[in-house]
């Protein structure tokens, strides 16, 4: 009895190692399989990324459109739309442009030395250039009163007050785009939801990752004089107007998060304060800065000062387009 006692321990000691190994050997599988599964995920989204870099540029806008440029600094924008448009914009109408800067008229020439120049082509085309205008008071202006656009564009918006601090930076522009996108709605187009047509590959994670799930987006190539596809249009189809917010997409402006705030902004600190609308985001997508002609993004801050500095070093600018929601 002893003996066979002895067997029995013997026997489940065995089949206990036995079991130790085959678990163990599973664990070694399977840690295996995630391990070559990751490695395949990463290869399908490099093809992603380098499928979306080599995919046509995105024009936001209609020929048909009524357009509303904010915070133009130099005008270089306002010039490459109205001068040497991508293809698509040949026949947008210059009195359909309106340019803005926030600064004087004389402040604008100062910070920048071209951009007096800039300015008179833009006028000759026949586009309205304002200063002075604050795109958080959008809805005080005399100017604005009773107008209606169909796109609002703001290019880099930056509170610019120099804040050193990096949380205290974020915060500021952030309040910076909540009451922008409050005062708004004021000047644009009412109509139903628009539709984004855009013909092309399935969405990847990688692109237009932010975009509402239910939005039908489809876009149409457009092409150039030898009938190659040189751009996408993202014509939409007529509805309400949209405002479109371009930014770095690198830190610190990532921890900006503006689709957030545009679609869940925050409650008013303030009794008596106006809460913020919500948005809808219909898309995002890769700003191409050589798309538009002679633009240049300038800074005025600090060692960027009279219009020296430039941004764009690493990483990708994106364009966000938001409606109001119902």
């Amino acid at each position: 009895m002893p003996k066979r006692h002895g067997k029995k321990v013997s026997l489940k000691a065995t089949l206990q190692s036995q079991q130790s190994r085959l678990k163990a050997k599973q664990k070694v599988d399977y840690a295996a399989q995630v391990a070559e599964q990751k490695g395949k995920r990463r290869k399908n989204q490099n093809s992603r990324k380098s499928n979306s870099s080599q995919s046509l540029p995105t024009v936001p806008f209609r020929p048909t459109d009524a357009i509303l440029l904010i915070g133009e600094g130099n005008f270089s924008f306002a010039r490459a739309l109205l001068v040497d448009p991508p293809p698509g914009l040949e026949h947008l109408p210059p009195a359909a442009v309106t340019a803005t800067s926030y600064d004087a008229e004389e402040d604008c020439y100062a910070k920048y030395p071209d951009a007096k120049e800039i300015v008179e082509t833009v006028r000759n085309r026949g586009a309205q250039v304002l200063f002075n205008i604050d795109a958080t008071r959008l809805h005080k202006y005399p100017a604005f009163k009773g107008r209606k656009w169909d796109k609002i564009v703001w290019n880099f918006p930056h509170a610019g007050k120099g804040i050193t601090d990096q949380d205290r930076n974020i915060l500021s522009n952030q309040r910076l785009i909540l009451d922008f996108l409050r005062s708004a709605p004021h000047c644009l187009v009412q109509g139903p939801i628009p539709l984004v047509h855009r013909k092309r590959r399935r969405k990847s994670q990688d692109d237009d990752e932010d975009e509402d799930d239910e939005d039908d987006v489809v876009m149409d190539n457009i092409s150039d004089s030898d009938g190659e596809p040189s751009v996408q249009s993202a014509t939409t189809t007529i509805g309400r107007g949209t405002v479109l917010i371009t930014l770095r997409n690198v830190p610190p402006y990532t921890a900006w998060d503006v689709p957030r705030l545009a679609k869940s902004p925050p409650k008013p600190t303030r009794t008596g304060d106006t809460p913020n609308p919500r948005y809808k985001l219909l898309r995002s997508f890769v700003f191409q800065r050589s798309l538009w002609k002679g633009y240049e993004h300038r800074m005025t801050k600090g060692d960027r000062a009279h219009g020296q500095g430039t941004t764009g070093v690493g990483g990708e600018d994106r364009t966000w387009e938001f409606c109001l929601q119902d």
